[in-house]
């Protein structure tokens, strides 16, 4: 008892609300998501919508954990999904198709569990040779992995042979539900393991691995928990997925769709969670959205991926060019958000800590007498004239040679 009240006393002291705000945010959200479904104020598109948002914010942090935090390119994010879309659905829809109809909620949440293991233990198989890659030479191979899995599901039978594998199709308002609930777990679990020493060693690693290496990081073995962590959080936001859809086929995980979460993660910014969830609800509101503005149809339902496509592009290169250092260290959000916390501080703290002539105080001390090692007089008395008296000897004459 006494171990865990000084836990708690020692959270309560270390606790600040700036680092708790997107849990607060993701509370009310929830609250309010609550309510509207239970009144039944949420329309068709909405509901389904914001649980499309749900499932791709999960995506989205997971892969950041591996591309923001490990400093890893991965491309097969979407075959984790793939793995538990699939294997998850088929399971709900075709093995316990009972226990699916008597109790929805336990059946997903079986079928999530089962969906992520299996996808975590297909990220410790592929990860385990290919993380001792780098570079582009890693992201080839998880993309290689990427069109195996879809090739795989495309030539069984048992998951559709090629065409549309139908899954149990949940109520959308509950499942938005889950899917916040879902996202407050993954965001917890990942948040807790940046800010633990763990986290501080898998940050080290994408600093400097050699560096790391030297210093005692084991680095085979946080390279392979953040993957199979990734993948575990993949598989379960692939089991949404096919609960959101009603129907899962091989196209929906192509690499275009590991891209897709790619350009999330980069568009948020790389090691930055909360940048990553905004940039997935906003691209994901954009790609319903924009083709109906737009009246896109044909091939140029595909405008919205070129424009994805270019601001990646053009924020690589912001990033990375060396002439544009001066304007990245300028205008950055940093130096936008001390300039707003300083405007608010002048603006609500006017008159608060003006000079006030009346307020002063006349402290009568005698400064003449503290006391010091050496009187004044004797410092100011001290004759520091150079003595030029000292001569240095001649060096001595080498033996045996000439001057």
């Amino acid at each position: 008892m006494a171990y865990l009240k000084d836990y708690f006393k020692s959270v309560k002291n270390g606790y600040k609300v700036k680092n708790h705000i997107v849990y607060y945010v993701l509370g009310s959200v929830f609250a309010i998501l609550l309510v509207l479904v239970m009144t039944d104020s949420l329309d068709r598109i909405t509901s389904s919508l914001l649980g499309r948002i749900g499932y791709t914010m999960i995506a989205a942090i997971s892969l950041s954990l591996v591309v923001g935090f490990l400093g890893e390119l991965s491309l097969g994010h979407a075959a984790f999904m793939a793995l538990g879309a699939f294997i998850g659905g088929y399971m709900q829809q075709y093995t316990f198709a009972s226990l699916t109809s008597a109790s929805p909620l336990l059946s997903i949440i079986i079928a999530m569990l089962i969906g992520g293991t299996v996808a975590a233990i297909f990220g410790f198989i592929v990860g385990l040779p290919a993380l001792r890659l780098k570079g582009d030479y890693l992201a080839i191979v998880t993309l290689a992995f990427c069109e195996i899995v879809k090739v795989i599901f495309q030539n069984s039978k048992k998951f559709g042979n090629g065409n549309v594998l139908e899954t149990y199709k949940y109520d959308r308002g509950h499942l938005l539900l889950i899917c916040l609930i879902v996202l407050f777990i993954a965001l917890a679990v990942i948040m807790n393991l940046i800010k633990s020493k763990h986290g501080r060693a898998i940050m080290a690693i994408r600093d400097n691995e050699i560096a790391a290496r030297a210093m005692g990081v084991n680095v085979t073995y946080y390279k392979l928990m953040v993957f199979v962590l990734s993948s575990f959080f993949a598989g379960i936001a692939g089991v949404l997925f096919a609960n959101a859809s009603g129907g899962v086929k091989c196209d929906n995980f192509s690499y275009d769709y590991s891209i897709d979460i790619l350009v999330m993660v980069v568009l948020g910014g790389m090691g930055s969670i909360k940048g990553s969830m905004i940039a997935a609800a906003l691209i994901t509101y954009l790609d319903t959205k924009l083709p109906i503005w737009l009246n896109l149809e044909g091939n140029w339902v595909a405008l919205p991926q070129m424009l994805y496509a270019l601001i990646l592009i053009l924020i690589v290169i912001y990033t990375n060019a060396p002439k544009l250092k001066g304007i990245r260290e300028k205008y950055n959000i940093h130096n936008g958000m001390v300039k707003v916390k300083g405007w608010i501080f002048r603006l609500f703290a006017r008159g608060k800590y003006q000079h006030k002539p009346d307020a002063e105080h006349d402290y009568r001390a005698d400064w003449s007498k503290v006391p010091t090692k050496i009187e004044m007089d004797a410092i100011l008395s001290t004759d520091f004239t150079p003595d030029n008296t000292y001569v240095p000897d001649k060096p001595d004459k080498p033996k045996g040679g000439k001057n």
